[in-house]
């Protein structure tokens, strides 16, 4: 049995092993200078919870397999931090959680990913999710992310529903 539940605060290692495992196939992808390890770590963790992003587990056989964030900012919904044990990928959990996240919200959602990262935007496409154009992308990661330049430079924008241009 497997379920989407919201995460427990005892199981923030959970959630950064999670994290920091998956987020392996980053390595060699994204910009050299974009990659840390680990990739998530601990303080960085703890600020995003005081951002109020908010973890959602996909438990299966009693263990957190797979986690989601969301964070409301202004007039959207962000998902953050989405993320599956590679031994676990592939198995419609992270689809899940986003099914949840979205049956959830009332507004646009918005997720931001390293360009790339193609896999994670085949997921939002196959899910709905359409790219915004690179100019939209700057305004949206500045107006709702708080990365740096290099960082919005090298992510795309995916949202439900789409964004209109201006």
């Amino acid at each position: 049995m497997s379920n989407v539940r919201p995460c427990r605060d005892d199981e923030r290692a959970a959630i950064l092993a999670i994290v920091n495992a998956a987020a392996e196939a980053y390595r060699g992808v994204i910009p050299a200078d974009r990659w840390h390890e680990p990739y998530m770590p601990g303080h960085e963790f703890d600020s995003e919870i005081a951002a109020g992003v908010v973890f959602w587990g996909h438990e299966a056989d009693g263990m957190l397999v797979g986690v989601m964030g969301l964070q409301s900012v202004r007039d959207v919904d962000l998902i953050r931090h989405a993320y599956v044990l590679p031994g676990n990928q592939r198995r419609g959990m992270g689809g899940a959680l986003l099914g949840h996240l979205r049956r959830m919200s009332t507004r646009r959602m918005l997720v931001g990913s390293w360009a790339a990262a193609d896999w994670a935007i085949r997921f939002y496409k196959r899910h709905s999710f359409e790219l915004v154009s690179p100019a939209r992308k700057t305004v949206l990661l500045k107006t709702y992310w708080s990365i740096s330049d290099r960082q919005i430079e090298a992510s795309v924008v995916l949202a439900n529903p789409p964004v209109e241009e201006a």
